[in-house]
């Protein structure tokens, strides 16, 4: 089959890979339909993150399941399914808590010696726990929804998680800090160009000196957080979802003098995904809008340099 590989710095290719199979009796087997180009994927391209050449890439991917293992029992062929960026057999301590992505058996899409979702077909592990599938399967749904459930995969629920640990409710004034696949029309009422101090002042500017009380910090760099903890006024809180790949050291003691709520970790898709999911169907929710450029798998390196650039916020793969 085909697939996206990773090669070097600024060099991504699509060859052939050998097919994906079932390998466990919880697997299943699932023909991608549509994928994309997740920012987290632009550190490696850009040469900050470390990764194997010939590595496999992509962990947000929709589809439809071509087979199942033994002791599947929730899925059938045929059914279309969403898959969350990390896999989980949603029945361990974690998972019940709602922390899918620290599952005792859990793991990412495009590790080391698994499939990638930028590919022709995925084997997901724990597919009972993983997968969730959509009502009335392809032929129920417009296609013109499958971008929308294709954001859900991983931007959707992550932007959700991030508000959710900001403690972020109906009327909040927030602050969201990165702006990757945000959509801005999905109601931001400024947008703030400016980066670190002069950010922060912006910020403050718009809030009468004071700060919002609620921060969601979508980046993972040094810079970023020292912008969300700027920008929090006293007693606020910060909900963090940016991946730390450049290791970002907090220091304690600005939060700790504006008595600040710092909630933070990788986000369990899976937890939002009925809900979300539910919201897409009924027409109450639509991310799609997050994806401007869509491209055939073929063309993936373009999706990639045209992120690296910001010609594209957010690229979709059509299979």
């Amino acid at each position: 089959m085909r697939a996206a590989l990773y090669q070097a710095a600024g060099t991504v290719v699509v060859d052939d890979v050998p097919d994906a199979a079932l390998g466990e009796p919880t697997d299943a087997l699932v023909r991608v339909l549509r994928s994309c180009v997740c920012g987290s994927d632009l550190w490696a391209y850009r040469g900050v993150a470390t990764r194997a050449a010939g590595s496999r890439l992509g962990h947000e991917f929709i589809g439809v399941v071509e087979e199942i293992g033994s002791a599947v029992t929730t899925l059938r062929p045929g059914d279309f399914v969403i898959a969350p960026f990390q896999w989980s057999d949603n029945t361990c301590p974690a998972c019940r808590d709602g922390i899918q992505t620290r599952c005792d058996n859990g793991g990412t899409f495009g590790a080391p010696g698994t499939d990638g979702g930028q590919g022709e077909a995925v084997r997901v592990p724990q597919a009972d726990g993983t997968l969730v599938a959509v009502p009335g399967g392809t032929a129920g749904v417009d296609a013109a929804l499958l971008p929308a459930l294709l954001a859900l995969t991983d931007v959707a629920g992550t932007g959700l998680h991030g508000a959710v640990l900001a403690g972020v409710t109906a009327g909040s004034t927030v602050a969201v800090i990165g702006d990757g696949a945000v959509g801005r029309a999905f109601g931001a009422t400024d947008v703030i160009a400016e980066r670190g101090e002069a950010g922060i002042a912006s910020v403050r500017e718009l809030t009468g000196g004071r700060g919002v009380a609620h921060v969601v910090e979508a980046v993972g760099t040094p810079e970023s957080w020292d912008m969300a903890i700027g920008m929090a006024r006293a007693g606020g809180s910060i909900g963090a979802v940016g991946v730390p790949h450049t290791t970002p050291q907090l220091g304690l003691f600005p939060a700790f003098r504006q008595h600040l709520s710092i909630s933070m970790g990788v986000a369990p898709v899976r937890r939002y995904l009925p809900d979300l999911v539910e919201r897409v169907l009924a027409g109450t929710y639509d991310p799609g809008p997050v994806f401007d450029l869509t491209l055939p798998l073929e063309r993936v390196a373009e999706g990639y340099a045209a992120m690296d650039v910001r010609r594209s916020i957010k690229t979709m793969l059509a299979a």
